[in-house]
């Protein structure tokens, strides 16, 4: 069975994609669910986690998820934020192996995009608009979350993406 809605927001780092996909969220549910995938590394991750936390409040439910979406959440409506940072965490679980990342990732979205009667939220970054990096790891990782932002669009029954905060409806 398939998630009854899958919304896709992607846009470049901090152009507003996580204020959007808050506000639509709160639009289809007074009580939300959150699935927070960054793994907090350093002091200015906790910062930037702290902020989000804030503007969200306290009707929300946040369910980590830096690797496994496990959780049933059936007849919810649910904000993945991030698939970047989702992604990044299964690139260096698998010892920076793309192929083995990609697998891993699509075997976790479709696990959450399986859910009954639910609305999913996914927001990611469009990294691949800054050029071609000279960095061979920066390369790698551009080509894995290019190939999943793609997947994940494909499968989005509407899709957005953020401009200097604008939405542009792409699908």
């Amino acid at each position: 069975m398939r998630t009854s809605k899958i919304i896709y927001v992607t846009g470049g780092q901090r152009s507003g994609k996580s204020v959007f996909a808050e506000q639509l969220a709160l639009q289809l549910s007074i009580s939300p669910v959150y699935l927070a995938t960054a793994t907090i590394y350093d002091d200015e991750m906790v910062n930037r986690v702290a902020k989000h936390q804030q503007r969200r409040g306290d009707n929300w439910q946040t369910i980590e998820a830096p690797l496994h979406f496990d959780a049933d959440l059936t007849g919810k409506t649910v904000l993945l934020d991030c698939i970047t940072m989702f992604a990044t965490n299964h690139y260096f679980a698998a010892h920076e192996n793309v192929g083995n990342a990609i697998n891993s990732i699509i075997k976790e979205i479709d696990k959450l995009f399986s859910q009954v009667d639910a609305t999913i939220i996914a927001v990611s970054n469009e990294i691949g608009l800054g050029g071609v990096s000279a960095n061979k790891m920066q390369r790698q990782f551009a080509d894995l979350q290019g190939t999943i932002n793609q997947y994940v669009a494909q499968l989005a029954d509407e899709a957005y993406m953020i401009v200097s905060g604008l939405p542009i409806k792409l699908k």
